[in-house]
């Protein structure tokens, strides 16, 4: 007898493999892209405490007050990003999955440091920015004189903190 073809053995092997191989690809796809937005967190954090070391050394436009980091109330909105930090991409301020700075970039509310202690909490879809006075507390209003801050974010891969400082620490 001659036959062309495969048997229904050799084609449910065929079938089983190529399952395996797609679940692989699609589980190390997945992986790949949580590793790039976090990469993208820390990038983002290190480009945003770039900007505030620039508004430390000289301030905004017309301003006469050095030495300083912005307070909360001068970071609250994007045209407050904008206004005070030259040059600023409000994209490094906006994290992955977030349609815009205003949601995604956050006050702090208290003084407590550390990722866990601050609040809000950081998550996946928001930065935390901290800036302090010379005893702790927290800078609230332009006038406070702020003299370091901490930047949060939360890493998808592995749920933890990850923190930048001020150069001024």
């Amino acid at each position: 007898m001659n036959r062309r073809g495969f048997t229904i053995v050799e084609l449910l092997i065929v079938i089983a493999l190529m399952g395996i191989l797609l679940t692989l690809s699609v589980v190390n796809l997945h992986s790949t892209q949580v590793n790039s937005r976090d990469t993208k967190r820390k990038t983002d954090l290190d480009t945003i405490a770039a900007q505030l070391e620039i508004f430390y050394k000289s301030g905004t436009d017309g301003s006469s007050t050095l030495g300083r980091y912005p307070s909360t109330v001068e970071l609250n909105s994007s045209t407050n990003i904008q206004a005070n930090l030259r040059d600023a991409d409000l994209k490094s301020f906006t994290p992955p999955g977030v349609a815009s700075a205003d949601v995604g970039f956050v006050a702090a509310t208290n003084n407590l440091q550390g990722g866990t202690s601050v609040q809000p909490t950081p998550t996946t879809a928001t930065y935390i920015y901290q800036p302090l006075q010379q005893d702790e507390t927290l800078c609230t209003t332009a006038t406070q004189m702020c003299t370091k801050f901490n930047l949060y974010a939360k890493m998808e891969s592995d749920g933890s903190i990850y923190m930048k400082t001020s150069k001024n620490q």
